[in-house]
This record gives C-alpha cells, sequence and structure tokens, in this order.
C-alpha cells in the first residue's frame, strides 16, 4: 500500500492512514489492484492508524474514523471487484518503542492497540495482522490486546535484520518460541529484508518449534502456522523516488521455497506490487493445482481447506582517560592539555593526500570497504584493517551508516585507523542524515583531523534501516556535496562565507554502471555533472563482467579523472542470485551465476576466480579497486588482493 501510494505521488510526510478519508477512490483502487491480481487476503490501510502515531499529526482523536474508513475501503473494493478474499486488519507498532517498559507505559501501549483494534473489528475486519513488530515486548502488548478485544484470529509479524535477529535482539528461534506460548494463530516474519533473508528466518522459526510440530501432527491437531512478507529487496533512490529491486518472477521462486518451508501465509511487504502478487498466485497455483484470485475459479473456503496456502498484500562504566592526538610535522603524536601555538597546523593550501599522489602517479591503487561496528568496540575492524594491510591494501573505505543503520561514525572509525595503523582512507559521506550546515561542520571537523579521501553520497533509503520513521534530510544530493567540498578547496562554505583557508579534499564521486539503455542516459548525465562541480575521482558499482564497463568509456571516452573499479567476490550461488535479485545497483550476468552454480560447495575459489579474471581484464582501463567483502571476509579479498599485487602489470 504503501509503495503504490508513494509511486502515485503520495509523499511520505502525509499522514497516509487519513488518505482512507480524504482520498477513498485511491486507497480503494489499490486493493482493488491487488485483489484482481491474485491476493486472497488485502491489509488494510491503517499501519499506523494508532493513537500514539497519529498523534504527530495531530489525529490522535480520530482513530475510530480513521480506521473503520479503512475496513470500509477494502470491503468496498472486495464488493467491486466481486471475488473473495479476507480483510485483515494492519497493526503496525506504536512508534514510541518500549525501551524500558514500566507499567504505565505498557499500560498505555496497550490501551492504543485495543482501541484501534475495536475500531478494526467494529469496520468489519475478519483478522489481524500485527507486523514490522522489532520489539517483543512491543508485540506482546498488541498481542495481549488482540486477545482481550476477542473474536478474530491473530497473524503475529517480527521484522528480522541481515543478522538474524530484531532490532532489540532477539534470533528466529526465541521469537518463535515466545509467539508460540502466546498462543498466536499464525507467526511470521516481514519487512527490512528481502526474500532470501526471510526465508532464513522462518528456518529458524519452524525449526524451533519442530518438536510442538511433530505432536500436533501425531495428535491430530493443527501445528504452528507461519507467515512470510518479505520486501522486495532493498531499494534504491532515483532522483527523489524510491525503487525495489526484486522482480515479480524472483518473488514467484520464493513464493514456492516458502511454500516447501512450510510457511502458509506468504505475501509480500515494501516494494511488493500487483505484479508480485500475480506471479507469486501463478507459481502456487501451477504447483498446487488449486488457485484463487484473479479467475476466481474457487471459493476460498475451499482453498483454505484444501491447501492452506495464502498470498498477503501488503556509559561511564569502564570509560579510560585516554590522550588527544593531533596531526603534527612529524607525524600523528600524542599531546594532552594546551597545545602549543607551534603545534596548532593547518594542512598546507593545496596539499594532497597519498591516495591523490598515487593516482596522479598512475600507480593501480587497492582499497577495502569496511562497516563500522554497531556498538562500542571497534577492535574487530581494526584487527581487520591491520590484516588487509599487511596483504598490501592501499587504504581502507569507511561506509557511512549503510542500509540506514545505526553505526559508529564513520569520522571516528577513519582517525582510529589512520591512528593506529597510520593507513589512509576514503569515507562515504552522505546528504541523508544531515542538514546544510552539519553537513559542513562535520566536513570541517574531518579536515581537521586529517581525513580528506571524501566519496560524496546521498545516501541510502531510511525505510531500508533501523528507523524507518525518521526523516532523511537530503538539503542537498551527492553533486551538491561535491560543491560544497570544491567551495571548501577554494576557501568558502556554502554560503560564500570563508573558512580561514583553502581546504584540501580529495573528492570522490558514485557511479553506477549496471544500468538499463534508458537509465544510462540519466547516469551519465549525473556524471558529467559530478564532474563539472568539481569531482575528482570515480567510484563504480560492482560489476560482474567487462561489457558495462566498455560500455560507458565507450560512450564517454576516457575519463578525465581516475576510475576505481568496485568488485564484491561472490561466495556461492545463492549469494550470486541473492545480490542479483535483492541489492539494488548490483547485476550479475546469467553465464556468472551458472559458474558459480556450477562450482557447487567450491563457490568461495570460483568467485575469487571470476573475481580476479575480471579486474586483470580491467586493468587497463581503470586506476584501481575498491573490494567489498562480503560476510566480513578480509580472508577473501585479502587474498584477492595478493593475487593483484603478484600478476604482472600487463598480464
Amino acid at each position: 500500500m504503501g509503495t503504490l501510494l508513494y509511486a502515485r505521488g503520495i509523499p511520505y510526510e502525509q499522514c497516509f492512514d487519513l488518505l482512507n478519508v480524504t482520498r477513498p477512490e485511491l486507497i480503494q483502487g489499490i486493493h482493488r489492484e491487488y485483489i484482481s491480481a491474485g491476493a486472497q487476503i488485502i491489509e488494510t490501510n491503517t499501519f499506523g492508524a494508532n493513537r500514539l502515531r497519529l498523534a504527530a499529526y495531530n489525529l490522535e482523536d480520530r482513530v475510530r474514523e480513521i480506521n473503520f474508513q479503512g475496513v470500509r475501503r477494502a470491503i468496498e473494493a472486495r464488493e467491486i471487484v466481486g471475488l473473495p478474499v479476507f480483510i485483515a486488519g494492519a497493526v503496525g507498532p506504536s512508534g514510541q518503542p518500549l525501551q524500558a517498559p514500566e507499567s504505565g507505559r505498557l499500560s498505555e501501549v496497550r490501551a492504543a492497540f485495543r482501541e484501534q483494534i475495536e475500531a478494526l473489528q467494529e469496520g468489519g475486519a475478519e483478522l489481524l495482522i500485527l507486523e514490522t513488530f522489532t520489539s517483543l515486548a512491543e508485540l506482546r502488548q498488541a498481542i495481549l490486546a488482540a486477545q482481550e478485544v476477542g473474536g478474530l484470529p491473530i497473524v503475529a509479524q517480527v521484522s528480522f535484520y541481515e543478522d538474524g535477529r530484531t532490532l532489540s535482539g532477539q534470533s528466529a528461534a526465541s521469537v518463535a518460541r515466545e509467539l508460540y506460548e502466546l498462543g498466536v494463530d499464525v507467526m511470521g516474519a516481514n519487512c527490512c529484508v528481502g526474500p532470501a533473508m526471510t526465508l532464513e528466518a522462518l528456518q529458524g522459526m519452524i525449526g524451533a518449534l519442530d518438536e510442538e510440530i511433530q505432536a500436533a501432527a501425531q495428535q491430530g491437531k493443527r501445528p504452528p502456522l507461519f507467515s512470510a512478507q518479505p520486501n522486495a529487496g532493498l531499494p534504491t533512490r532515483l532522483g527523489n523516488r524510491f525503487f525495489y529491486v526484486s522482480t515479480p518472477d524472483y518473488f514467484a521462486d520464493y513464493a514456492l521455497r516458502f511454500a516447501q518451508a512450510g510457511v502458509r501465509l506468504i505475501g509480500g511487504c515494501c516494494g511488493t506490487t500487483p505484479r508480485h502478487i500475480e506471479a507469486m498466485r501463478k507459481a502456487l497455483d501451477a504447483h498446487y493445482g488449486r488457485g484463487v484470485g484473479a479467475a476466481g475459479q474457487k471459493e476460498k473456503e475451499e482453498a483454505g481447506q484444501q491447501n492452506g496456502l495464502s498470498a498477503s498484500a501488503q556509559g561511564q562504566e569502564g570509560s579510560r582517560t585516554a590522550s588527544v592526538v593531533v596531526p603534527g610535522r612529524g607525524g600523528h603524536r600524542p599531546v594532552i592539555g594546551t597545545l602549543p601555538e607551534e603545534e596548532v597546523i593547518l594542512p598546507q593550501e593545496g596539499s594532497k593526500t597519498r591516495l591523490q599522489q598515487k593516482l596522479e602517479a598512475g600507480e593501480f591503487v587497492i582499497s577495502v570497504e569496511l562497516d563500522p561496528p554497531m556498538g562500542l568496540n571497534p577492535s574487530k575492524i581494526l584487527a581487520g584493517a591491520a590484516q588487509l594491510q599487511r596483504d598490501g591494501v592501499d587504504c581502507i573505505n569507511i561506509a557511512d551508516s549503510p542500509l540506514a543503520r545505526v553505526r559508529m561514525s564513520c569520522i571516528a572509525l577513519a582517525r582510529l585507523i589512520q591512528d593506529h595503523l597510520g593507513m589512509e582512507t576514503i569515507i562515504h559521506f552522505t546528504t541523508r542524515d544531515r542538514n546544510l550546515m552539519a553537513l559542513q561542520a562535520e566536513l570541517l571537523g574531518a579536515h581537521a583531523l586529517g581525513l580528506r579521501n571524501i566519496l560524496a553520497l546521498t545516501g541510502d533509503p531510511l525505510r531500508v534501516g533501523d528507523y524507518p520513521n525518521t526523516t532523511g534530510v537530503w538539503d542537498v544530493d551527492s553533486v551538491g556535496l561535491i560543491r560544497i567540498l570544491r567551495g571548501m578547496n577554494e576557501g568558502h562554505d556554502a554560503a560564500g562565507g570563508s573558512i580561514g583557508a583553502k581546504a584540501s579534499f580529495h573528492i570522490g564521486a558514485a557511479l553506477n554502471l549496471n544500468v538499463s539503455e534508458e537509465e544510462a542516459e540519466r547516469e551519465i548525465e549525473k556524471y558529467y555533472r559530478k564532474l563539472e562541480a568539481g569531482a575528482h575521482f570515480i567510484m563504480t558499482q560492482p560489476i560482474y563482467e567487462l561489457a558495462p564497463l566498455e560500455r560507458f568509456l565507450k560512450r564517454v571516452g576516457k575519463p578525465p579523472v581516475p576510475v576505481i573499479l568496485g568488485c564484491i567476490p561472490l561466495h556461492s550461488w545463492r549469494h550470486a542470485e541473492f545480490l542479483h535479485n535483492e541489492v539494488a545497483g548490483v547485476t550479475i550476468p546469467e553465464r556468472v551465476r551458472e559458474r558459480m552454480r556450477a562450482a557447487g560447495d567450491q563457490g568461495t575459489e570460483e568467485g575469487l576466480r571470476l573475481a580476479q579474471e575480471l579486474l586483470m581484464e580491467a586493468r587497463d582501463l581503470v586506476q584501481g579497486v575498491y573490494l567489498l567483502p562480503s560476510y566480513r571476509r578480509y580472508d577473501i579479498v585479502g587474498r584477492l588482493t595478493r593475487l593483484l599485487r603478484e600478476a604482472p602489470a600487463n598480464a
């Protein structure tokens, strides 16, 4: 629902739930599309329609109206299409996570859920889907509220992340056991990740209740039931809009995998269009021989009795004194207290980073991208960087809260790496989280800390991350950020005010080579804008064959700045399929995926060979590579670095 509303011009800042009242024809029309596509369950447009979330729009006194009308819009759509589908009342989190759930707070949250559920039931909802919960404490309150109201089956769904845990740290197994004890009718996972990781989470949930499932079968009782509603991969941002990358055919394939794993309610969350639902419905019908949907051949009760399958839309402790470390003439040295005047040294105007010097000298550089830690301890990342340094890596790329998840500041980690290892870094710097003032303040700080290689990025959409309700800033995009950096190199801020000296930032820009013919024009136009804005070097998205790079160079000629090629070594066929189908900006040709399939349990070695072949082939066309270690396999990118260093330049 949210995906289609956004695609039709409704901004994320608007209250989607209020559209049940103000734009009833729009909501009803979207419901009709999903019913016609073959959905057996449609969810009401009430995900955020609880008192606590509606208060952000001063709508807390309209809870009953918004939820009641949300159900009516769905019922009207069912009546117009004339097909038998179930109406599920959608209930999302309160928007105020229970970080310290005292009794008063629990009571307030449960009351808010109860008020919403009563309105949904009054409107005519036939079941409840409690979805996208990242806290079991909060989901428990929603379940208890639903049970207090009574009368409706309960589907309870949790959001897992790429590490297989909820935001509050619970594993799939622990979630399954708790939901089973709470007595919900169906339990499962939705949102946050695509089909592959959702399947892994469901397998963990099903495995945790294997004894209960077996016992139910022996006793002739209904076993625990499971649901899966993944996102259509991770979204990519094009201009001012978000697009999801998993195709309908990919979803259809996973619909069968979910069914074979024992999942009985199968659908989709963010990015799942009617085309996805149609493909899933067809795949399930073709495999099981029984269907309900656009054709309307059978009644929903018959389908439920026969196969049970549905396609659904939708501190101080431990602190130690530390010295302050500042850049000086003799490198970095610790000093404490007031700095002598001669120690406060501005970088010389026009000075160049080591990376910049190597690129200008025509050297082939190798960088590895590392994600900052999600907690306080950077030791593991520092140890990985140290190993990569021994393997011959020139510098470390540091991502800026990738996938919109909260991590240690890229500036802080970059400084730690430079202090501990004397190794240069490239920091990814996004415009997503900072307004125009904060952008410039942090850039000035980074420069003062000796961090001057900057890759200017717009940033991943917040809706894929830990805080989907956080508002992105985006005062400027990546092109605007490049202009700001160039302005600082000229000695002024974005408003034209002096910054006291000319900065010496080495400015990088991103380039996506994995685009269609139609998108290529837009990407090339943006490439020229980035060069005009002041980019000094280009870093590409990962590729898996030379053709995208050759096509780009054929159209634009030899770039006037160095190009550093992205590469993610593959580990297995499933890894290749996941990257190809679920990660925005990554396209893996069929022949490469077939080689990975044929490699079987030797996938890591085959992936390494593929990466080495590509990079040796591309060596005369680019001036470097940046490697992205999947699953933090630093040893793989380290081996690849050594292979590249050992190979003759003209090999």
